[in-house]
């Protein structure tokens, strides 16, 4: 009769066998839990924001129903709103448009958004002020309610007079809240709120001028948006009227946060990838600690099965425990997070815990600590009975890494693990795979330098080099050596912060580029043709010079060889882009390129006279790709009813970025004369009074013209992009958090051996600077190879999501890669020298007891 296996007993004499492994083993175990804390507060923040929107999505719109046009809503337009009238369904209107803001009693000067509204806007959703309840005051005359930037920057107070154009304004009150507005857009252009009765008492809506036209609808309960507007449709789209449903909104800003979730989950992933490298190389140092229990309770008739399930439960235990810690963690982050970024949003953010996502995070942080705590623990299968009484049998005869079947499926479960949680956190599968290869080749490339590390340390040491130096070195090939665990660990985390301050140095250095490279600060626009020589003369007044003019003509396409863009959209089936089709054009003509563009393809245009009597025309070589156009095609332009034919002579790289003006579309000298033109006209003027005084004088005289101090809106924008700054610096401090578990882990797996060669020194007369100076020398290798190697691939993947992703140009930023390479060194150093202080307290005749 066999005798029955006491698997429970033994199981209870692990688990009771030593609080001090247990505490270690749940040390490695929280590796995992910074990575958790990453996940859950990402997809927890994201279903807050997705249930925000999908709860404020009326709030956010406005009303059930948008209809909006950049220009004023063509006769048909208006006849469909008037019918919906009569057929009960209440509209209320927006109108947007820019306009320099004036306040008499202290002469301050700024461009503002004027949201012209009437009586019904908006159907849902409150508009809060300050005073409290001013917003229903708004309709009871000409009345003015304004972001409290307006007051600040103006010098202004509630009560002063506000100038419009030729509308004069009463501030009665500041905006606190505006549903669907994100906080920031007030910091870009601060809002002023009159009502729509008045606008044609600022006369800025003239001929040319530039304003957004919206109609808000509110329906019947129980009437599904895109269904009663589907009818209407087409004949909205004729007079080119968008239409916008609170599904659509919905929908738009459902994505926009799961791109940033998925972005950020990529980050979360490597980070808890990272963990799992701790979490390996922390029960590698568990497991060489308990060879002698597990020899022990193979000596009591324990099978190798039951021992590996015996660690495999206690590793489950603690990386349950470590996932919670990260669970609770990541929870508190989700909580502070609408407080950092809330400014960014359009919903108000009323944070609560978001069940699937505490749950997805501990089922994946479990998932991937057990995965690589399997690979160390399947060790113990190999442990023999005879281990508890000698402890230099070995591990008994090895088998060939292609042969042992359960370590094969153990790697192959963690590569399946990792590609299951990259395609889990990617757009599309193939990003999935991108993302796991990626990682792959990072692991393979710091597996291959820490093994041409271990190869260069045993030939090239030689014995004329001191003592300390040799030993130290020579720690990187001996049996039991550390260094393709600190090197994987510590260059994995190296990459990854490296790869997040570089993408950050280069999107900053091209905001940098944009702002200092503009050839003014002060920017007029709807300028008539015959303001301009006035403006001309104000500027030569103050003593300030116009450094760029451009005439400015809207146009629409009204064909492409000879093709309608309603034929052109049905001849390629669906494979061209609508918007380059539809939009309205604001062009310009002028004999030369300026700074801000490049030709890249074609010649620019002729000189007058040739014999080519067509227009030329130079495209943006983004819009033209999307409009399939070649060098040579004919585009025929309506401008106002006048058809106007060109040949596409070249195409130009814009760059956006710049602070000055810039075109899709820009014609050759006198094409364009004798059509009706704006001006955009740029100033260059020193910072300060100088540019208030040229404002002030210019509204004074064309109240009608607009303009903007550039060096405002950059600071704003730089206060911005510190914000940002500030966010991505705290992923790098995570992330170096991350690292310090990890190193630790990396660094214990050897720690019982270092104690021994300590040991050994000091009983043959090694004094402590002596092993002080040879763990120095061993870890500042580590930290060095580590670290460079990490910065090298970091390089590599910052150029790729630059130019690939951003669509920037990428330069190295050797200063920061630099810093945090040696970062990396100081902190190898610091957390091998204070793993290693057990070498230093240590007696020998204690260590040979425990030996």
């Amino acid at each position: 009769m066999t005798a029955r296996r006491p698997t429970a007993p033994l199981l209870r004499l692990a688990w009771r066998e030593s609080r001090t492994a247990r505490r270690r083993l749940l040390l490695y175990m929280s590796s995992i839990s910074l990575g958790v804390a990453a996940l859950v507060a990402i997809d927890s923040f994201a279903g807050n924001v997705t249930r925000s929107v999908r709860e404020q999505s009326r709030a956010l719109l406005g009303g059930d129903l948008s209809f909006s046009s950049r220009a004023a809503f063509s006769p048909a337009a208006d006849s469909i709103i008037d019918s919906l009238g009569r057929a009960g369904v209440p509209a209320a209107r927006l109108t947007t448009f820019a306009s320099m803001a004036v306040v008499s009693r202290t002469a301050g000067t700024r461009l503002v958004q004027v949201r012209a509204v009437t009586a019904r806007y908006p159907f849902y959703g409150t508009i809060t002020t300050r005073p409290a309840g001013q917003y229903p005051r708004l309709q009871q005359g000409a009345n003015a309610l304004v972001d409290v930037s307006v007051l600040s920057s103006l010098d202004a107070r509630v009560g002063d007079s506000l100038s419009l154009g030729y509308g004069r304004f009463e501030i009665i009150g500041t905006l606190e809240n505006v549903p669907g507005d994100p906080g920031v857009a007030a910091a870009l252009g601060p809002r002023v709120f009159i009502p729509a009765r008045f606008i044609p008492e600022t006369q800025l809506l003239g001929l040319g001028s530039r304003a957004e036209y919206e109609a808000l609808f509110r329906l019947p309960p129980g009437v599904v948006p895109a269904k009663f507007v589907a009818p209407l449709r087409p004949r909205l789209e004729r007079s080119r009227v968008n239409i916008r449903t609170i599904g659509q909104t919905e929908l738009q800003l459902t994505e926009a946060t799961n791109r940033l979730r998925d972005f950020l989950g990529i980050v979360g992933l490597i980070a808890l990838l990272l963990g799992g490298i701790g979490v390996a190389s922390g029960v590698h140092a568990f497991v060489l600690r308990k060879i002698d229990t597990a020899a022990v309770l193979r000596c009591l008739g324990a099978t190798s099965g039951q021992v590996l399930a015996i660690y495999l439960v206690q590793a489950a235990a603690m990386g349950l425990l470590g996932a919670a810690a990260g669970v609770a963690l990541g929870v508190g982050i989700q909580f502070t997070l609408p407080r950092v970024i809330g400014d960014f949003l359009p919903v108000d953010i009323v944070p609560s815990i978001e069940l699937e996502a505490v749950l997805s995070g501990l089922g994946v942080g479990l998932w991937v600590a057990l995965a690589f705590a399997l690979r160390p623990l399947l060790a113990l299968r190999v442990v023999s009975p005879l281990q508890a009484l000698r402890r230099d049998t070995g591990d008994g005869p090895r088998t060939r890494f292609w042969r042992d079947r359960p370590r094969l499926l153990v790697n192959l479960g963690l590569v399946l693990s990792v590609l299951l949680i990259a395609l889990s956190r990617a757009q599309k599968p193939v990003q999935g795979v991108a993302i796991t290869a990626g990682i792959g080749v990072a692991l393979l490339v710091l597996w291959l330098g820490a093994a041409s590390l271990s190869w260069l340390a045993r030939r090239l040491t030689r014995p004329r080099w001191p003592y300390v130096l040799r030993q130290g070195v020579a720690n990187l090939y001996r049996p039991a050596n550390q260094t393709r665990a600190v090197v994987l660990s510590l260059g994995f985390g190296a990459f990854l912060i490296s790869t997040i301050f570089l993408v950050q140095t280069n999107l900053l250095r091209q905001f940098d580029i944009a702002a200092n490279t503009s050839p003014g600060n002060v920017l007029f626009f709807d300028v008539q043709e015959d303001q301009a020589p006035g403006i001309d003369a104000l500027a030569a007044a103050s003593g300030l010079t116009i450094a760029q003019r451009a005439p400015i003509v809207s146009m629409r396409i009204a064909s492409i060889n000879g093709r309608t863009p309603a034929q052109i959209v049905t001849d390629r089936n669906g494979d061209i882009a609508l918007w380059p089709l539809r939009r309205e054009y604001r062009s310009t003509y002028r004999a030369r390129a300026v700074d801000s563009e490049r030709i890249t393809a074609g010649r620019w245009f002729r000189a007058a006279g040739h014999a080519d009597t067509l227009a030329e025309v130079s495209m943006e070589q983004e819009i033209a790709k999307e409009m399939h156009l070649s060098l040579g095609d004919l585009i025929e332009w309506n401008i106002q009813g006048v058809k106007v034919r060109t040949r596409v002579t070249s195409f130009r790289e814009v760059s956006w970025a710049r602070f000055e003006p810039n075109f899709f579309a820009v014609f050759s000298p006198g094409s364009l004369d004798q059509a009706p033109k704006q001006f955009v006209m740029l100033v260059a003027a020193p910072p300060g009074p100088a540019v208030s005084r040229l404002q002030r004088s210019v509204v004074d005289r064309f109240p009608n013209v607009a303009s903007i101090d550039l060096s405002l809106i950059q600071q704003t924008v730089a206060g911005i992009l510190r914000k940002v700054s500030l966010a991505v610096r705290f992923m790098a401090v995570f992330c170096v958090a991350m690292g310090i578990p990890v190193l630790f882990s990396a660094v214990s797996a050897t720690r019982r051996d270092r104690l021994r060669e300590g040991v050994l020194l000091k009983t043959l007369g090694a004094t402590r600077a002596q092993v002080a100076r040879i763990l120095l020398s061993e870890y500042t290798l580590l930290g060095v190879l580590g670290g460079l190697t990490g910065v090298l691939l970091s390089a590599i993947a910052a150029w790729a999501l630059t130019r690939f992703v951003f669509e920037n140009e990428f330069a190295m930023a050797w200063g920061p890669a630099g810093l945090i390479a040696l970062a990396m060194v100081l902190l190898t150093v610091t957390i091998g020298m204070l793993t290693g202080r057990d070498v230093f307290a240590e007696t020998p005749m204690a260590a040979l007891r425990e030996a």
